[in-house]
């Protein structure tokens, strides 16, 4: 008996059944004859021959006999009962399994039989009926003799496991088994319904889709022939659904695109929102969404832009090529945000205007003086009537590229109200790690501003929010000094000033001098702002007295045309064809400013001519630069009070209260001036409100010239905060207070030590002209202008009050010393006996030496 291993088929017994000679190949049975027993076992699992043990068969099996052998090889098979099978034994190739025939239940009436046979081949005839191939089927169908045979035709159909399918040998009764048999069958009939009718479904619904496409694609190329013949009749939506797919837009972005464009379809040009719709597809098919592609950054040519646009600002420039030179590292925009802060006129707007013309960007310009909504930075939301999108996505829009260089001018001026805080809005927008996603209300979708490169603009930081000031590295704009102004205007402010007058170099000559004159007489502040001003009023002086010598010299050219002459005279100048009287050349000098301006010179505060106790100059910070000012003092009749004129701060009131206690403490036997008088401050110019801590050195110099009455000479000026232990603090707008210094004609200037460091940003004519004193206390300052108190009664070092008079003047002096009970002149003054180093000015090209002993 020839063993069969099969593995998921449905064979059972009385059956004829034919097999392809693939088939005994597959199972290594490939010697069979007509006649031989065949025994089928059924496997668990698919398992190769070679790899069966004796576990992976079901107990039951089916006998056959081979009915016959065609030429082709296919073998007919008659099955005869059912086997119960007994221990396998699995030797190389060949299977043995013991076999007892397994008895039926015989249970059903053959003409029930037949009856149910003839009811499945029914059904499935009109199953067939569908298919195109379902003629050929039913002449398969029809050669059934049973329902056995039925379900061992369509096994591999049937949707059932290996066990299911043993099941069917498993029943003894064969009513079980034709139930069985018949759920199957009527089972995978009605699947294969649902199958065909949903295939069916899918094939109409795929069949409309693709017509569907098909008209659209033909609709789409003859609609774009016709823009293309007649582009002013091209519709708003086809032509913003051109520009959707074009834009390339994110995945968020093409939603609401495409949403708001279908309610525009829906709209329709009468509807009242479509004019909102089609503003807001107009703006953001307006921005590019694309990634712009880094370029090459040349700094060398960077530094040449830089060098030609602007004079001066090494420190600053220095800065932006560091800036720039990380960016072409990295490929991508990289690095701090940057905040200029300075002067107005100090070219911190136009040096954005530089840097985007070195990368080779747009350049935009946002103006935030005076904004005080949140929506002036993140726009409306659509909700409002009159919604608009923020001034930084307008700005986006404007330039027409994702990485352009955008300007936030005045950053310093912004304000708040109950509209909200656009100094908080933007945070977003300056934080490297957040504006790659940044929203606009208006528009509701994010937008990439991580390729911006943001530079901000301020006077000054201090009323920029902390949390804003963080995001940006702030790089100081010093005021440029005489020297640079002069530069400025001859290589940029005049030849810009002629141009837009129209007057070319040929007609107007401007000299060094006249320039000069200009600067020092008709310019105060920091900036060229105002010499820019002057330099166009200038030239638009010298370009009506150009027109008036062009007429006077056609006016004489005509009358002598006019008048009797001689043949040869009119024929020589007819030859010549030169004018008589050509246009003289404009020559401005020194001595014309005057006139050209049509102004009086502005005054500035100058070097005091008189020395007089009491008056000392000190120098201050403005937003426009830097001035010196003069801080008066005086005793007058009274009981102790103490008047402050000049409208001054909170701060600088404090500093007062601070000199006047230093005073006393240095002067104990000056204190009886202060309960005795009134003693009055004043701070010029009244009409200018002044406030900060840098004027204390000052004003306890001031009282201290005052109580000893020994004058300060006006060559010398101070800035420095004051302590009650009598040092001299840190101040800011050092550069600047010395340039106007250095203008006013001071030539000595006592400055805290512990701003030495600034004196790098100083401009080398200005520190040239200067002689510097670094101080660490007042004492250092007191003791330099022969302040320091008359110690003759032994309570510290002698010294003299610097006045002529006899002895007995001075012993009455003594005599009315009181005593220092707080010891204040040797904690001030220090011990009689100890040597002292001299103060000395700074030499600018190394740093200060400090005595080891004295720390000055």
């Amino acid at each position: 008996m020839i063993t069969v291993p099969v593995y998921n088929m449905i064979i059972l017994p009385n059956i004829s059944l034919t097999f392809k000679k693939d088939f005994f190949d597959d199972a290594s049975t490939t010697d069979i004859h007509e006649g031989d027993d065949v025994l089928f076992v059924f496997q668990k699992e698919s398992k190769k021959k070679e790899n069966l043990t004796k576990d992976d068969f079901y107990p039951i099996g089916v006998s056959g006999r081979v009915q016959s052998v065609d030429s082709d090889g296919d073998v007919t098979i008659e099955t005869l009962g059912r086997m119960d099978l007994g221990e396998v034994e699995i030797s190389g190739e060949e299977i043995y399994v013991p076999s007892v025939l397994r008895e039926d239940v015989q249970d059903v009436p053959e003409e029930e039989m037949n009856k149910r046979l003839n009811a499945m081949k029914g059904r499935l005839f009109e199953f067939l009926k569908k298919f195109p191939w379902g003629l050929m089927a039913r002449q398969y169908v029809n050669r059934w003799k049973s329902l056995e045979e039925a379900a061992t035709a369509l096994s591999s159909y049937l949707s059932l496991d290996p066990e299911e399918r043993f099941h069917f040998l498993e029943v003894n009764k064969e009513s079980e088994r034709l139930d069985m048999i018949e759920k199957a069958i009527y089972g995978f009939i009605a699947e294969s319904d649902v199958t065909s009718e949903a295939e069916d479904a899918a094939k109409k619904t795929n069949e409309k889709l693709y017509r569907e496409d098909a008209l659209k694609k033909q609709i789409d190329f003859l609609q774009k022939q016709l823009d293309e013949m007649h582009p002013e009749n091209v519709s708003d939506v086809r032509r913003f659904q051109e520009k959707i797919e074009k834009s390339g837009m994110n995945e968020t972005a093409r939603k609401e695109a495409d949403k708001v464009l279908q309610r525009m379809k829906q709209e329709g040009k009468e509807g009242h929102e479509y004019g909102m719709l089609y503003d807001y597809l107009d703006f953001v098919t307006s921005l590019d969404w694309k990634k712009a592609r880094s370029k090459k950054i040349d700094l060398k040519k960077a530094q040449e832009i830089l060098d030609e646009d602007h004079y001066g600002l090494k420190k600053v420039k220095n800065r932006v090529i560091q800036q720039l030179a990380v960016m072409s590292l990295n490929r991508k925009q990289s690095g701090s945000i940057l905040l200029f802060v300075g002067a107005p006129g100090t070219g911190k707007t136009s040096i954005g205007q530089s840097i985007a013309k070195a990368l080779g960007r747009k350049y935009v310009r946002i103006s935030l003086g005076g904004v005080r909504d949140e929506a002036e930075i993140r726009g409306h939301r659509r909700t409002y009537i009159g919604a608009m999108p923020g001034r930084i996505m307008n700005a986006m829009k404007t330039a027409g590229t994702s990485n352009p260089v955008i300007v936030l001018d005045e950053v310093d001026k912004l304000s708040r109200d109950y509209n909200g805080d656009p100094a908080s809005a933007l945070l977003e927008v300056l934080d490297p790690e957040q504006n790659f996603s940044f929203t606009d209300h208006y528009m509701n979708v994010p937008y990439d501003l991580s390729d911006v490169l943001f530079v901000c603009t301020a006077n000054t930081t201090d009323t920029i929010p902390e949390p804003l000031l963080n995001r940006m590295e702030v790089i100081q704009f010093p005021g440029y000094t005489a020297v640079e102004k002069f530069q400025i205007a001859r290589r940029h402010l005049l030849p810009r000033a002629m141009k837009a007058a129209g007057i070319t170099p040929d007609q107007l000559e401007v000299t060094d001098d006249a320039i000069r004159t200009v600067i020092s007489g008709y310019t105060m502040e920091s900036g060229v702002r105002g010499l820019k001003k002057q330099m166009d009023t200038l030239c638009r002086y010298a370009a009506v007295r150009i027109v008036e010598q062009s007429q006077e010299s056609t006016d004489k050219k005509s009358t002598a045309l006019s008048l009797p002459q001689d043949g040869a005279d009119r024929r020589g100048a007819a030859g010549t064809g030169k004018s008589d009287h050509p246009a003289l050349r404009i020559v401005v000098g020194k001595d014309d400013v005057r006139q050209y301006l049509d102004q009086h010179p502005i005054h500035h505060d100058s070097i005091l001519e008189e020395k007089k106790p009491g008056i000392v100059t000190g120098l201050a910070w403005t937003a426009a630069g830097g001035e010196i000012l003069f801080i008066e003092t005086l005793f007058t009749k009274g009981n102790g009070k103490v008047i402050i004129t000049g409208q001054l701060g909170d701060v600088m009131k404090e500093s007062v209260q601070i000199a006047i206690s230093l005073v006393k403490a240095m002067y104990p036997d000056k204190e009886e001036l202060f309960e005795k008088n009134d003693l009055h401050i004043h701070v010029p110019e009244g009409a200018i409100p002044k406030d900060g801590p840098s004027a204390g050195i000052t004003l306890t110099t001031a009282l201290a010239s005052l109580v000893t009455g020994r004058e300060v000479s006006p060559e010398w000026a101070m800035t420095g905060e004051v302590s009650l232990r009598g040092g001299v603090m840190p101040i800011g707008g050092l550069p600047e207070k010395l340039m106007a210094a250095q203008r006013a004609g001071i030539k000595r200037v006592f400055v805290p030590y512990e701003n030495v460091e600034d004196l790098d940003e100083v401009a080398d004519e200005v520190k040239e002209a200067l002689e510097i004193f670094p101080v660490r206390k007042v004492r250092d300052v007191l003791e330099k202008l022969n302040l320091e108190p008359d110690q003759s009664d032994g309570t510290g070092k002698g010294g003299t009050s610097g006045k002529k008079g006899g002895s007995a003047k001075k012993k009455a002096e003594k005599a009315s010393i009181p005593a220092d009970p707080f010891g204040n002149l040797k904690a001030f003054w220090g011990e009689k006996g100890v040597a002292e180093v001299p103060l000395r000015p700074l030499d600018t090209g190394r740093a200060p030496q400090v005595h080891e002993e004295t720390g000055r």
